[in-house]
């Protein structure tokens, strides 16, 4: 047959091995079965081609395939291609495949298959394809039912380019993904850690379990094993709440924490440099008020039970228990020495004074300071040890005043 330069080799080649098992098979030479093989066909396919061949006259090109010179219905214009490129090389140049792709589908209205976005970037070099895994693990069940287990851990990164690497702070759901607290500050610490908690618990309630890794504010080891005795504050207030703590050996054991800070790690620093956040208090908002309410839309996942095991809670103000506690003696002058910040304990109705008492001094995680007598608060002060009922009392008085005059 003559040479068809509008015709793909690939395709004169098929159609050129194609009459020549005919031929053979013509010749009794071949069964349909053998044939097939030959072609590396199914036995259905080559009937079918072979009706085709001897009803248009054993006419070579009678077989060739129909879909060549025909623009496929779903084929992307080559123009489109390059502005998604120019897209990711310019704006989304840090993002992975699937965070590009749901920016596409969102902020671009685009209508691409995700494994076309995916395969196309790998393509082009702009992306590389991920290691596989071949190491084999029986993965934990998820609980059943929502505030049964509470996730915390705490991840280092460079979140925000223009700043040092911070600490992100996730509280979240086993059962479900659900994030119900995520801030980042400087360091995580014992604070850090009941802010968390109470984001957490004075929205939902009290959970059944939380789970952590060994990190020294969490709890106390000896030899590597945890000090059931010698709790940690936040040890605590865990058994104030009647909370059951469970702590992690490795990291392996926290694998479900692990996997959500690595999509973390892929998504906030780009999102945080798309919408300008420069500062942690511009995060913090973003985080609450965007960023949490769309990844828990896109990421939670469905119970297998309908319910909640979180328990309402009824007691003393949450933050109190969710707070560092110390107790200190009060000095002859009624006051109480606490970080180097010296408290004056204010005239009393429930004692004349409170000379050689034991009371509790609790610092919140805003910084404020407050000090207890049993059940009875004394005073409130700020973090540099200013009495803030008088403050509010002067204001209040000033107020007056103003108004009188």
């Amino acid at each position: 047959m003559d040479y068809q330069p509008t015709l793909p080799f690939k395709e004169v080649k098929r159609m050129t091995d194609f009459q020549n098992v005919y031929t053979k098979y013509q010749d009794k030479g071949l069964t349909c079965y053998q044939a097939a093989q030959l072609l590396g066909c199914s036995e259905r396919h080559f009937r079918r081609v072979r009706d085709r061949y001897k009803s248009e006259g054993e006419d070579i090109f009678s077989i060739i395939d129909k879909r060549i010179g025909h623009k496929p219905t779903n084929k992307i214009a080559c123009d489109e291609i390059a502005e998604m490129l120019i897209l990711y090389r310019e704006k989304y140049y840090d993002f992975n495949a699937r965070h590009f792709h749901e920016k596409l589908c969102t902020d671009h209205a685009k209508t691409y298959s995700y494994n076309w976005v995916r395969t196309t970037l790998q393509s082009k070099g702009l992306i590389t394809k991920g290691k596989r895994k071949n190491v084999h693990r029986k993965k934990r069940d998820r609980r059943p039912l929502p505030g049964m287990m509470l996730h915390q851990d705490g991840s280092r990164h460079l979140w925000i380019e223009e700043l040092d690497p911070l600490d992100l702070i996730v509280t979240m759901d086993d059962a479900n993904n659900q994030i119900y607290s995520i801030f980042l500050l400087p360091e995580e610490g014992t604070q850090s850690t009941f802010l968390g908690l109470y984001e957490t618990m004075n929205k939902y309630g009290l959970p059944s379990s939380f789970y952590t890794d060994r990190g020294s504010h969490y709890v106390t080891t000896r030899d590597g094993k945890i000090d059931k005795v010698n709790l940690t504050q936040v040890g605590r207030a865990l058994k104030q709440l009647s909370v059951q703590a469970i702590y992690a050996y490795s990291p392996e054991a926290r694998g479900r924490s692990e996997r959500m800070f690595g999509t973390l790690q892929g998504r906030l620093p780009q999102e945080f440099r798309i919408n300008n956040i420069t500062t942690i208090e511009q995060a913090n908002e973003f985080l609450k008020t965007k960023f949490m309410p769309e990844f828990n839309k896109a990421f939670m996942k469905k119970t297998t039970e309908e319910g909640s095991a979180f328990t309402p809670y009824i007691g003393r103000d949450l933050l109190d228990i969710l707070s560092i506690q110390e107790e200190r003696v009060v000095r002859n002058d009624n006051t109480v020495s606490y970080n180097n910040i010296i408290l004056q304990i204010p005239q009393s109705k429930y004692r004349y004074h409170y000379v050689k008492c034991k009371v509790m001094v609790h610092e919140y995680y805003d910084g404020k300071i407050s000090i207890f007598h049993g059940p009875h608060k004394l005073a409130s002060y700020s973090s540099d040890g200013n009495n803030l009922d008088q403050i509010v009392e002067k204001s209040n008085n000033s107020s007056k005043l103003l108004e009188a005059a």
